[in-house]
Formats: structure tokens, sequence, C-alpha cells
């Protein structure tokens, strides 16, 4: 029997007294709020001031509001400056106020002036440490009614020791507390006391030498099922993630990470970090966090609002580009080759070019009883000019237009006004059929239709810049209804290019200055102060490019794994990607070692698999050595196939009662295997309608990058790797899901790299 920790009862006492503090200032919070009033009276700089005070309470109440969540899961004692230990003999902290204590948040612990307890409930200490100041850790910072701190900001400098330190490096650490806490209630206490604390209070153990922290802590929360949700990991965040959140916001970071390593959720504590220490100028700025898919989005939307940050934008690349269209579905083999390709850039170019014509022959319109003329060569002097002046093509239209009707006044037999000219020509089916031809107004929509839509465009645009059967890949027929055409992901990086290039369309100047008055700038590339972008490894030149454009000035966090680039667009290493990124400071780079997700032996079963896909990488370490191992099942005929699915579905559900499960499918198996599961009854989800909200989701592998779930039925190893463009990369990926249990079935050969 487990002899209970000696502190438990003082420090839920202290627990108690820090969330009867955040009640105080939650209430006294609602009180503010009460006594803004919004209304329509007053000046327009005492409505501007009434709505800010309004929206920072609103922010600040959101902030109280924790839930299920824990507000404190740890504590650091530092230890007594050497000075104090002459002046007083006391083991019990010292500094609880003063100027470190008002900076860095300092607070008086749980039993005060009393011996604070080792940790081992028996072991009788020789001399016992004397202890500093301390500081209890959590998600948000309290203070109490004099507004001295009770709880620390996690993210707060103070904080940096309660992740960082280790037996080696102490940072000026006694002991590290960790809290075992559900809900409002402390479970358990886990302390680690480091150099001379641990000898002189006669301990079996020290700090963890090994990079994790708060073991117990860590492989607690581990084996909490999983709900469909990726939670936050602010309570375990390890030595080597701390450092990936810390770091320093200016310039590129790249954070290369395994499997389970934690690179997904350290991205995201870095966004909710990075808007704590540098809110001012990142909360006007605005920070950008950028998925590669709606279901990858849909299973991180919480971990950010759980931080106390809700006004990050998470977003895919479709979600960035202006033009209201339809967007569904993959280009596949040469042709996603080719719409990422760089050279597309250039293409487009020239796409907007050949719609910058010179008129074939001279524009010839009645004016009363004359003709007025616009020849071939002034036309083509106009379109020359237009092209210096203006690098948007939109914005060039009102520059021909007037020059247009300026060459038709003049060629007229006596002078002519050209507005009065503007005005009564303006109309004419000849007059606008020359503008069309010269300089027609473009939404990018328009630009890629025609183009993709005509094999004479392509040719001539692609001449000595792509290869016949490249820009035949291009080709695809023009519709009739241009509001019906869906566009892919791939096409994304395409209309924001063409967006680039061509502009808004010119508006009226009633309606300039209408938008100005409405402060509207939705023609204007939307740019960001920071910007994550995760599973960056497959993302495109072109994708990249895209990014690049939305940079404020250059701070980006890329998140990734090499072994785990399965697109089109996959990338050998981490200097093909950056040299599409920002390269205002030079890049800095991370990487995650520790893999906490996957059990031993499942992590042992995909470095088979790595060896093949990735030779030059490693595998991320393992934290749990432990764990059942996978569950390998050979199957005949392909309705055996499908009832075996059945059958190791319903055994890993059994399993992990409460937890999840992913079916892993390649795509051709997903209709079949949710038929199988249907016919016998078994309840289950689909990844791509309801996300991870049921208890079993049938995955196809393409979008399982990412997603982490208690249990996995990795379906037909042989036919993933012969539908993916990464074949191996993306077994890799779905071997790599679960953190608890794995079984794979298959009728066909296993491939070679797992064979073994």
């Amino acid at each position: 029997m487990s002899v209970a920790h000696p502190d438990l009862e003082a420090e839920q006492a202290y627990i108690d007294h820090a969330y009867e503090c955040l009640e105080a200032t939650r209430q006294a919070a609602a009180r503010m709020s009460n006594l803004v009033e919004v209304g329509r009276g007053g000046t327009n700089q005492a409505r501007f001031e009434r709505d800010v005070i309004w929206d920072t309470m609103l922010h600040r109440l959101a902030q109280l509001q924790l839930g299920d969540q824990a507000l404190c899961f740890g504590r650091i004692d530092q230890a007594a400056d050497p000075a104090e230990g002459e002046r007083s003999e006391s083991n019990g902290p010292t500094d609880h106020g003063g100027e470190n204590g008002a900076e860095a948040g300092a607070s008086t612990p749980a039993g005060e002036g009393r011996d604070h307890g080792n940790g081992h409930g028996g072991a009788t200490p020789r001399k016992a440490p004397r202890i500093g100041a301390s500081y209890y850790i959590g998600r948000i910072a309290v203070s109490d009614e004099n507004q001295e701190p009770v709880i620390v900001d996690w993210r707060a400098p103070v904080a940096e020791p309660f992740y960082r330190a280790t037996g080696r490096q102490p940072m000026g650490l006694v002991r590290r507390r960790h809290f075992a806490v559900r809900g409002r209630t402390l479970l358990n206490i886990e302390d680690e006391l480091f150099g001379d604390a641990a000898a002189s209070l006669c301990l079996t153990g020290e700090a963890a030498e090994d990079g994790v922290s708060g073991h117990g802590a860590l492989i607690a929360a581990l084996e909490t099922a999983r709900t469909g949700k990726l939670g936050d990991i602010v309570a375990t965040i390890q030595g080597e993630q701390d450092e990936v959140i810390r770091a320093e916001m200016p310039g590129v970071l790249v954070v290369q990470g395994g499997p389970g390593t934690g690179k997904t959720v350290v991205a995201l504590h870095r966004a909710a970090y990075l808007l704590y220490t540098y809110r001012f100028p990142l909360e006007g700025q605005g920070v950008l966090v950028v998925g590669p898919n709606r279901l990858f989005l849909n299973y991180i939307d919480q971990v950010l609002p759980s931080l106390g940050e809700a006004g990050v934008e998470l977003a895919v690349l479709a979600d960035l580009i202006h033009e209201s269209v339809r967007i569904n579905g993959y280009d596949h083999g040469l042709t996603a080759r080719v719409k990422g390709d760089l050279r597309m850039a250039k293409l487009l170019t020239r796409a907007v070019r050949q719609r910058e014509r010179a008129l074939r022959e001279p524009l010839v319109v009645g004016y009363g009883l004359q003709h007025l003329r616009l020849s071939t060569e002034e036309s083509r002097r106009i379109v020359g000019e237009a092209r210096r002046r203006f690098r948007k093509h939109n914005a060039a239209r009102r520059f021909v237009e007037n020059e247009l009707f300026a060459a038709l006044a003049r060629s007229g037999r006596q002078h002519i006004d050209p507005r009065e000219a503007r005005e009564r020509l303006r109309a004419a089916i000849e007059v606008r059929e020359a503008l069309e031809w010269m300089w027609p107004v473009l939404t990018p929509t328009e630009l890629l239709h025609d183009f993709f839509g005509s094999k004479a465009l392509l040719k001539n645009a692609a001449r000595a810049l792509l290869a016949e059967d490249e820009w035949q890949a291009l080709y695809r027929p023009r519709a009739d209804d241009l509001d019906q055409v869906t566009w892919t992901h791939d096409d994304v990086p395409l209309l924001d290019e063409a967006r680039a290039l061509l502009g808004p369309k010119p508006r009226s100047k009633r309606r300039r200055h209408h938008d100005q008055a409405e402060g509207v700038t939705e023609d204007e590339v939307r740019t960001y102060g920071h910007i994550v972008v995760d599973e960056a490894q497959d993302l495109s030149p072109m994708q990249l490019r895209m990014l690049n454009r939305r940079s404020l000035n250059g701070s980006m966090t890329i998140v990734g794994d090499i072994a785990q680039a399965t697109g089109q667009w996959a990338h050998a290493n981490w200097d093909e990607i950056l040299a599409h990124l920002p390269g205002k400071r030079p890049p800095r780079r991370a990487e995650l070692t520790l893999g906490y997700r996957l059990p031993g032996p499942n992590m042992a079963l995909a470095a088979k698999v790595l060896r093949y896909a990735a030779p030059e990488l490693k595998p991320p370490s393992s934290v749990r050595q432990d764990g059942d191992p996978p569950r390998i099942i050979k199957t005949g005929t392909q309705d055996e196939l499908l009832a075996t699915v059945v059958d190791a579905t319903r055994t890993e559900l059994a399993a992990v009662g409460t937890g999840n499960v992913a079916v892993i499918c390649p795509d051709s198996l997903v209709g079949p295997v949710s038929e199988a599961l249907t016919a016998a009854g078994v309840e289950h989800g689909h990844a791509t309608r309801h996300g991870l909200d049921a208890q079993v989701t049938v995955v196809p592998v393409s979008l399982v990058k990412g997603l982490e779930l208690d249990a996995s039925v990795v379906v037909e190893p042989a036919a993933i790797v012969d539908e993916e463009a990464q074949g191996l990369r993306a077994l890799y990926v779905a071997l790599t899901r679960a953190t608890k249990r794995l079984a794979i079935v298959h009728r066909r050969e296993l491939p070679a790299a797992l064979g073994d």
C-alpha cells in the first residue's frame, strides 16, 4: 500500500486557495464588464474607448474560464541565497516579496515555516536544504486580493526551470514538484530534487538524466484515453520541447520531429508563448497556424483556447485566398507535380502577358459625322506603356481606357474632349471588344479557367519552360459556367499567384470611398506577425511561396518530419524547403528526439519501415518501452480480409475501453471496410465527414498524418505502398498513430520492410 505524500493535504489547501482567488478575479472582471456602457451616444472616440474596454473585459473573462482544466500543476523551490543563510537557518521559504517576488511572481507555499517534506514520506534528513523563493506554476496567472501572485503563468520566465532543469543543470532549483490533478482535486505529488538537496535528504533518486521530467505525471497523461481532440501538454512539457517553445521569435525556426515527439502540440504551445511574450505587436499583427487538412484543424482546435489564446487563426491554405470558389480533392501524378513547381510562377506571368495584346486590326468607330480611329501601332504603344507603369494587371485597366479614348479623340478632324469621347463611346460594342482584347479585367478564376482550357495558350506560354507532357498535364476542358467549376487544393497556390499578378478589380470612385470609410481591405493579402506551419515536409514550392507572401516580417515556425513526407512534393531535406521561405535572417533548427506517444514495440516495428523509407533518418527514442506487441494477422480472400478487419476492430475496441480506434485504409478500401463494419453492426464514423468524434473511425491513410489514437487497425500495407506517392513513408505514418495498441490485417504479402 502506497504512503500518501506528507504535503498532500497542505498543497490541496493551497490549490483551493488559488481557485478562490481565481473566482474572486472572475467576479471582479464580470463587475467591470457590467459597468461598461456600450451605446450609440457620445463621440466616436468615446464609443471606441468603450468598445476597447468591453473587448478587453470579455477577453479576460474568457481567459479565466478553465472548465475541467487544472489550474495548477506544479511548483518549483529555488535554492536560498547563501547570504540569507547567515541571517536565518530556517528551511522555509525566505523570499516572498520584494523586488524578486513582485516581478517574477513569488508566492507563499503551503506550509510556510515548516518542513516542506522530502517527497518520500519517511526518510529523515540529516540537514534539510534551505529553500528560497517558491513558485506555483499554472495555466494562467492568479493573484490574491492584495495583488500578490498566487499562481505563475507557465509562460513566464520564472517558470522556465520547471520544464528545463536537470540534474546536471538545476537552474537554481532545489526541488521540482509535479501535481497529479483531476479537476480541482490533487491526487498525488511527485518530487524531483537537485544537487546537494537529494543527498542531504538521503534520497534514493535524483532528477532524471534521460531528458524526461515528471515521469509519473507524463506517463499518466500519455495513458489517458484519447478524446478525438488533441489536448495541451502544459503540465508535462519536457526540456527539449520547452527549448523550442521559448525560442526567440525573429526569423524561421525549423523543428524536425519524428512520430510521437509532440511536434504539433509544441508548435501550438509556441504560438501561445509568443503571444504572451510579444503581446505587442503580435496581437495586432496576428498569428496564423496552417495545417494540412480540415480533419487536422478540427483535431487541434481546442489546444490554444485551453491555453487562454482564442485569437489565433487556424487555416488550411484554401482559407487564405480571396476567391469564393469550390475547392475539393487533389490532383495526382504529373499534374500535381507541375502545379507545385516554382516554374508555374513564370508560366502564370506569361499567361497574364498573353491577355495584354495590341489590336490585330485598327479600331474604327463612328462619332457623329466622322469616324475616329485607333491604329494597331498606337494600341501597341498603349499596351507597352501600361506594362511599364503598372505592376498589377487590373490596376492598369483604367490607364488603358483613358489612353484609348484620348487616342480616338486625337484622331478626329477637330478638337474632341477625351472625356466627352469616353462618355459617348464607352458603350459601343466595337470599343468594348477592343478593350477586352487589349486589356481585359480578370479574376484569378477567369484567368486560370481560360488558360488551362486552351492548349494553344498553354503551349505558347510553356515554350522553353515546360516539356510537352508537363503542359499537357495542365489542360482541362472549359466549363460552360465558371461558377460551377470545382478547383483542387493544388490549384490554390496558383489562384493566389494569379491574384498577386492581377490585383483586385478596379472599383468606382464612390465604391472606393465607401470601402475606405468602412475600413474594407478585403482585396489586400493579409499578412501575419508569426506563422506556424505544421506538416511542412509535403508543401510544394508554390505552396511555400504562398505562405512567404503572408509573412509580415519573416517570422515563422516550420514543423514536420522528413520521414513522413508522403506527397508529390516530398522533400529530401529541410534545405529544399528553406530555399522558398523568408531569408531575412539565418534559419535556426531544432530536433525533437524523444518519442512520448508510441509504445516501444510499436516504434520498433515502425523503425523497420523507416530503414527502407528514409535510411538516412533515425527514429525517435521511445520513452515508453513497455506495451503490447503489434498483432499481424494474415487472411486469405478479400471477404476474409474484411471480416478479419471487423474482428480486429472489435478486439481493439474492447482493449482500449473508452479510448478510440482508427481503421487506417488505403483509399481503395475505405468504402469496402466501412460497408463491412456497418454490416457487422459496428458503429463508426468517417474521418472526412465526422472527424474523430466517433469511437471508431475509418480514416484514409492520406488523411491520418498528425493524428493520434489509442489503437489502430492498419489494413493491407501492400496496397498503401502501391497507391500512395511515397508508399513506404505513408506506411510509416500509418504504423505510428497509436498510443497503445496496433493491429495489421493483410491478405497480400507484406512489404519487404515488414517481412522481416
